[in-house]
């Protein structure tokens, strides 16, 4: 049952039993799930079958063709990419059998709090505290911030600092922290674009019992490389058509408005468009060695050229339309649940864009991932790396 030919037949089982055209679209997400055609990958019950990750394109092209509902992956992106992999991994199976379901249909938005004032691209100088009481629950004060989707969120992956006395990269514990309990305060942050798709979140004596513990105490930081991992890849890692992205809004303006062009912007074009097919096409050779492992720090490396290829292409788009380029559509205070790329103007990019070196991994910190992981050079010197957290310097 777990080749084509198998997996073929239990989606047409699926699609019999639930006929997309007359079933729920909710309903039909959890007998997905529960067929185990969510994450082919994944085990038996929890929305898998065991079966090579490979195979999961050949399910949604099943249920692509039969026109069913899928999950709205771009709003739910965090759950998906980063808490379901990291629970799947670290996870007791109580907490398997609750969260990984729903995560998947969307009932649950997740989001990560991990960064903070202090400790943004220096992730592991983390400051927000969990202190253990005489009954077991973890009580955690602090401040995270730039937190997508927060404000969406029921849900949240969360790192504290458990113990102050160790260094900085130890001492730290993961937890799953429920958005609506008692002293979760969000904020919306303003971004350059007038959205905030971001927002700063306070903790102020939020209980978390014990049980929405993930992994060990004082693991969190091992833990954490797992969410990070997924979250690099994610970004740098998704899957677009041939001039999918910004790159086919640039061609196409190109080629339907020929009084814009010069042969400096020609050239430019085409030395982008080199690259984003290049980039385009190692995503895919990524996605091919997922499918016999964790991700490892190649995702960073994908990262850094998704960024970079964003921000110059929405360059050279402002460029080419002109004193058109310039104009922005509306500075009105807005809470997206999704970034629009697509269904904005030239203007709106440009601005997004800035952004994509900051989020999911500054470009500064994954250069030095890249270095150090990927091509062996020597680590840079860290003088904090065995001191004690509460004796460095803040």
């Amino acid at each position: 049952m777990t080749d084509a030919a198998g997996l073929k037949r239990r989606t047409a089982e699926l699609l019999a039993a639930h006929p997309p055209a007359t079933t729920d679209r909710l309903d039909f997400l959890r007998a997905r799930f529960d067929a185990g055609l969510a994450w082919v990958h994944y085990p038996e019950g929890l929305g898998g079958l065991g079966a090579p990750r490979s195979l999961q394109a050949v399910v949604d092209a099943e249920l692509e063709a039969a026109g069913a509902p899928d999950n709205d992956p771009r709003r739910i992106g965090i759950g998906l990419g980063m808490a379901a992999p990291t629970i799947l991994r670290y996870g007791t199976e109580e907490q398997k059998q609750r969260f990984l379901r729903p995560l998947w249909t969307g009932e649950e938005v997740w989001c990560q709090l991990f960064s903070e004032p202090g400790a943004g691209s220096d992730l592991a100088a983390l400051g927000t505290r969990a202190v253990r009481d005489a009954g077991g629950d973890w009580v955690v004060n602090g401040q995270k911030v730039w937190t997508s989707s927060a404000h969406l969120a029921r849900w949240a992956i969360l790192i504290a600092r458990t113990d102050p006395a160790l260094p900085k990269h130890q001492g730290i514990t993961y937890f799953l922290c429920d958005m609506t309990d008692p002293g979760v305060e969000v904020r919306p942050l303003r971004q350059i674009t007038g959205e905030a798709e971001f927002n700063e979140v306070f903790l102020t004596d939020v209980r978390i019992p014990d049980s929405r513990r993930l992994g060990e105490i004082g693991d969190g930081w091992r833990v954490a490389q797992t969410t990070l991992m997924n979250e690099r890849v994610s970004i740098g890692g998704m899957r677009l058509p041939r001039e999918g992205g910004m790159i086919g809004r640039v061609a196409q303006t190109w080629r339907e408005r020929p009084e814009l062009r010069t042969h400096d912007l020609h050239q430019r074009l085409l030395g982008l468009w080199v690259e984003a097919e290049v980039a385009r096409l190692t995503g895919e050779r990524l996605r091919q060695q997922l499918v016999a492992g964790q991700p490892g720090p190649e995702g960073s490396g994908m990262k850094l050229a998704f960024a970079r290829l964003n921000q110059e292409i929405s360059g050279l788009e402002v460029e080419l339309r002109g004193e058109e380029g310039l104009l922005y559509d509306d500075w009105t205070m807005r809470r997206p649940e999704l970034v629009d790329f697509t269904g904005r103007d030239a203007g709106y990019r440009y601005l997004r864009s800035k952004g994509n070196s900051i989020e999911g991994g500054t470009s500064e910190v994954l250069l030095n991932i890249v270095a150090e992981r990927v091509l062996g050079l020597p680590a840079e010197p860290r003088t904090d790396k065995d001191v004690a957290w509460k004796d460095l310097a803040r």
